[in-house]
């Protein structure tokens, strides 16, 4: 399947720079061939996008905000209608399975569109009065940026590109959205969508390419905000931009999650959420839990219930409603995660369970030059090594055991990163006691990875800076004005004449 070329998307439309100008190709990972032509937005393009969000501001931030939730929710209306289009497309360009791509990404992000337009359509962007003394009060509004950059990540394109853009335009403010290289295609799919849906031209622009053209839009001095989604090194040089500029940022990176499993556990319950937490979307999730801790009286057990149930990961024909795993998402990406798995072996000397090097034995003969992997379990982890200190983003579980809850604590602690982390038992007063210990910005308790748009997610230390979703992802894409009123009619006497 091939689609037609992706254009710099500005002013409610694509823009053609005809047949100059660099490319490149969206590349269809299950089976390494080209799907589409994207091409570079130039700096003179990005320039446009941002002018075109400039001009666009003023009308959309003075939107009732009931008015910009009625258009938010037909936006939403058609996402849904054409959850299994967008999805096809999804699986194109990420490798991840139609069984998924249908029934996650692009309606999660819809329930954050819905959620956001709902929420200021009922005064969620309400300020505050109160009185300060009897001839005095005092009151805050809630106002929106201006423009704002998104730079999306290639794991779930169209779910991020909604997690930023949804927050963004509902408080008012305009955006400027670069999706990652890797995969393009959904971001005009989503333009298209938001103006048929009645979203004025200009407050939502698309611009294509490579780091150099998110740091144009960065250090751009129409851009008020920048809001990043992505790997941790990229982010810091991104935030330090960003901050240098006096802007707004939003920061969601990468992790090193762990998993504790309690003594009291249902083993098959720990399995089954250990194996969500690391294989789902092949692996390539920042919130996977790849460090899992288990009890030493639990290991022999815990490995076999692992094993026996490795069986239904599925990889194949990613459309076949019974597929589960896909491939990873790009060579270099493939290459790294390979890299990391021989690592391991020849190297950490980790016990290796199942999977290692190697494509997937089912593999149909069509896919053998796709980037796809096993998924894979070592054993007999300790914290010092590679493949448990570095986040890999692919489908590689770390196997660790402990002898007391405390021990668990601090070693699932010991990392600079802290997106997200879990537990799993049976007591549940101790889950709490647990988690409430654990040094992350996401955590569950018996389940693993759900991100609802009521739920507001964020990374502490190194794994991020802000939140997204939730009442406090609203606040921050608004800045506050607070206003004081002397209704008694005179100002403080302090130059008063004597």
């Amino acid at each position: 399947m091939s689609l037609p070329d992706r254009h710099t998307f500005y002013n409610g439309k694509p823009r053609s720079n005809g047949s100059s100008g660099p490319t490149f190709q969206s590349i269809d990972p299950s089976t390494n061939k080209p799907i589409c032509t994207i091409h570079t937005s130039s700096a003179s393009e990005v320039e446009q996008a941002i002018r075109s969000a400039n001009l666009a501001f003023p009308s959309w931030a003075s939107t009732p905000p009931v008015e910009r939730s009625r258009i938010l929710l037909k936006a939403a209306s058609l996402l849904r209608a054409r959850n299994d289009e967008l999805a096809k497309i999804e699986t194109l360009d990420t490798g991840k399975p139609f069984s998924e791509t249908s029934t996650v990404d692009i309606v999660t992000g819809a329930d954050v569109l819905e959620y956001f337009a709902h929420l200021i359509a009922s005064g969620g962007l309400n300020g505050e009065a109160f009185h300060l003394r009897d001839s005095a009060w005092v009151y805050t509004a809630k106002e929106p940026l201006g423009t704002c950059a998104g730079i999306g990540a290639w794991n779930y394109p169209i779910q991020i590109a909604l997690w930023k853009s949804a927050p963004c335009l509902a408080a008012g403010n305009t955006m400027v959205y670069k999706p990652s290289e890797v995969t393009p295609l959904h971001a005009q799919f989503l333009a298209e969508i938001y103006t048929e849906a009645g979203l004025p031209d200009g407050a939502f622009n698309v611009v294509y390419g490579d780091g150099q053209v998110g740091s144009l839009l960065t250090k751009h001095p129409g851009v008020a905000k920048v809001s990043f989604t992505g790997q941790v090194a990229t982010g810091r040089k991104v935030a330090g931009a960003a901050a240098g500029e006096m802007k707004y940022v939003t920061m969601e990176l990468g992790g090193k999650s762990p998993v504790i499993v309690l003594p009291d556990v249902d083993v098959d319950q720990a399995v089954d959420g250990a194996m969500m937490a690391n294989f789902f979307s092949t692996g390539q999730v920042c919130t996977n839990g790849t460090r899992v801790f288990v009890p030493e009286q639990l290991k022999t057990k815990f490995e076999e219930v692992l094993v026996r149930k490795m069986q239904y990961i599925r990889p194949g024909d990613l459309m076949d409603p019974n597929t589960n795993f896909g491939p990873l998402v790009s060579k270099i990406h493939y290459e790294k995660v390979l890299g990391y798995i021989k690592h391991g072996i020849d190297v950490d000397r980790a016990r290796l369970l199942c999977g290692g090097p190697g494509r997937p034995e089912s593999i149909p003969l069509g896919l053998k030059d796709g980037y796809w992997v096993r998924p894979t379990v070592f054993a007999d982890c300790t914290d010092d090594m590679k493949i448990v200190r570095e986040e890999i983003f692919g489908p590689v579980m770390s196997i660790l055991t402990y002898s007391s809850l405390d021990e668990a604590v601090q070693r699932a602690n010991n990392t600079e990163l802290g997106l997200a982390a879990g537990v799993f038992g049976r007591d549940i007063n101790q889950c709490h006691r647990v988690v409430k210990q654990l040094q992350a910005g996401i955590t569950w308790v018996n389940t693993w990875g759900e991100s609802p748009a009521e739920m507001a997610v964020g990374g502490w230390k190194q794994s991020g800076v802000g939140v997204e979703n939730g009442r406090k992802g609203l606040e921050a894409w608004v800045r506050n004005k607070s206003t004081l009123v002397e209704m008694g009619g005179s100002v403080p006497t302090v130059f008063a004449k004597l």
